[in-house]
């Protein structure tokens, strides 16, 4: 008898590895659990969550997902730059800071120079096309 096929809201559990278009890997389950979530909702990347939709388990698949099935544009809007004096001393280029304003919004600061810090409010992923090699291991 033939496995079914995911459907949008069964709730499945992936093995994946992540990579940019050059072949950078940003993101895997190597070494962890399977990854589980809902096909079809919005608790990951639009992309990946309908890229289950057909499979079977043991199917496995490529999947190119475009910025905006992931996560957006890049924004140069979403740039700014802030007095250095602004900064607590210990923040360093990488880290990510909260706007204190309980609203989410994250800044990972990107440059800093002695005058002024250049936060960047896009996501690090934004404006990136992102590769899966996605392996389906179950569908509950």
């Amino acid at each position: 008898m033939s496995e079914s096929a995911v459907k949008m809201g069964d709730e499945v559990e992936i093995e994946y590895v992540g990579k940019l278009e050059d072949g950078t890997v940003f993101d895997s389950t190597d070494g962890r659990d399977a990854f589980a979530f809902e096909a079809g909702s919005n608790r990951i990347i639009p992309g990946m969550s309908e890229a289950v939709v057909g499979m079977q388990v043991g199917d496995e698949k490529t999947v190119a997902v475009p910025p905006e099935q992931a996560y957006g544009t890049y924004q140069d809007d979403l740039v700014i730059r802030v007095p250095r004096e602004r900064i607590p001393q210990d923040v360093k280029v990488g880290d990510a800071l909260s706007d204190g304003q309980g609203g989410g919004q994250v800044w990972y600061v990107a440059e800093m120079t002695p005058e002024e810090t250049v936060l960047d409010g896009n996501h690090p992923l934004a404006g990136k096309t992102l590769i899966f090699e996605v392996r389906l291991i179950g569908i509950k």
